[in-house]
């Protein structure tokens, strides 16, 4: 059973911590006990954001950054290293989706994607890994279940989350021996009270299931609030992966073993 102070006095560093899932899990994080730092690249909305945790008891350090660029990156770590000196878990949370289809998606917008889904994900990975060491912490980084299968009308998101799921691997038998925890989360659509605005829009050429959350998937729509309690119990229990819903696991597996029965489940289940 995990327990409920865990997180009491921790110090956490989200990403994307203004809106979205990045939101909802600095509010859970929050409630527990957690000093929190934020990063995103609007000041107005990180101030709104740390608004909604002023009840809370722990500390909240707002970090403005676009970390997809390098210096700013930098600057946000050495800051959090000269007020806390300590990090015990990074949730990598910041990212975008894409509509499209790979016919009239260039490579430099898979160039982009790949920017701010994982190459700023690694970046700020490095940067925090020093910490995370000797915390012997936890790295959370949020995937997706296209970082396991590939819907159509995507554009270069996949491929993306793809990356994601390989480098979080790659970090978990690295560094496991050193004792960092690494979480990769899949989860299907999460609910937004504000409209989706996705990235490398095709406009009529796509089908209308295309243009709703998971590419036309028939799933239920996430409450991040729920989803981000699982991910806080999931890094207490140390877990590996994340799958939100658990049933994509069956999709996931026979894709592995019969790849062309993974595309006729994959388009029976993101067709209208």
């Amino acid at each position: 059973m995990a327990s409920s102070h865990y997180w009491r006095g921790k110090r956490v560093l989200i990403t994307g911590g203004s809106s979205g899932l990045g939101l909802a899990l600095a509010q859970e994080f929050a409630t527990q006990g957690a000093h929190l730092a934020l990063v995103a690249r609007d000041r107005q909305r990180l101030q709104q954001a740390a608004a909604t945790l002023e009840q809370e008891p722990g500390e909240v350090l707002l970090l403005p950054a676009d970390i997809t660029r390098a210096e700013q990156v930098a600057t946000a770590f050495e800051t959090l290293r000269q007020r806390w000196g300590r990090l015990d878990a990074l949730v990598n949370c910041a990212g975008r989706s894409a509509r499209g289809t790979l016919e009239q998606t260039s490579p430099e917008q898979f160039h982009a994607m790949m920017e701010l889904n994982f190459y700023a994900l690694v970046r700020c990975t490095q940067a925090a890994l020093p910490l995370l060491l000797e915390s012997q912490g936890h790295v959370v980084n949020i995937g997706s279940l296209a970082s396991k299968v590939a819907p159509r009308y995507m554009g270069p998101y996949p491929a993306s989350k793809f990356a994601v799921a390989a480098y979080s691997q790659q970090l978990r038998l690295e560094l496991r021996e050193r004792g960092l925890h690494v979480l990769l989360v899949c989860p299907g659509p999460i609910a937004r009270e504000e409209p989706r605005r996705y990235e490398t829009q095709t406009g009529d050429a796509l089908p209308p299931e295309a243009q709703r959350p998971g590419a036309g998937a028939r799933v239920r729509r996430l409450d991040p609030h729920q989803l981000a309690r699982q991910i806080l119990r999931a890094c207490q229990r140390r877990q590996v992966e994340l799958v939100v819903p658990g049933k994509a696991r069956l999709l996931f597996v026979l894709g592995a073993l019969w790849p062309s029965l993974g595309d006729r489940l994959l388009l029976r289940f993101t067709s209208s």
